[in-house]
């Protein structure tokens, strides 16, 4: 192969990048271009038009209060979200973690079962995400 890459990593000699051969750079062709894009405005619509549980009011004051203001909104859907996630992943833990201790009050012996999320459950949980939670000193 005649071509030369410098120190930066460009070809010099009109060749094609190291290890792609002449065919595999031209493979792609301008309908997979088209529809690399797709995806990405079909999730931007869905974006636009789904409610999340925190409220953008919401996420916009925490967001400003952090000093990032958002001049397009579906920047801050896409963060109340990706909140929404984070707080619903912690609570599906703190479940897990009820279940795996077997900590469940029954009403009618065996027939309601009533699961109750404690700071028990919820610690090892946030644990899990580097939130560390430590109960206060309580003086008598």
């Amino acid at each position: 192969m005649n071509a030369e890459s410098d120190d930066t990593g460009q070809m010099t000699g009109g060749g094609t990048p190291s290890g792609m051969t002449p065919s595999a750079a031209s493979a792609v062709t301008p309908t997979q271009e088209k529809t690399a894009g797709v995806p990405l405005t079909d999730f931007v619509q869905q974006l636009e038009d789904y409610a999340p549980t925190i409220p953008d009011s919401v996420t916009a004051f925490y967001l400003n209060r952090a000093g990032f203001e958002a001049s397009d909104p579906r920047i801050t859907r896409l963060i109340s979200i990706a909140a929404q996630k984070f707080v619903s992943d912690i609570a599906n833990d703190a479940l897990q973690h009820c279940k795996m201790k077997g900590t469940v009050q029954s009403k009618n012996k065996g027939k309601d079962k009533k699961l109750i999320l404690s700071m028990d459950d919820l610690t090892p949980a946030l644990a899990e995400y580097g939130i560390n939670v430590k109960k206060p000193a309580y003086f008598i």
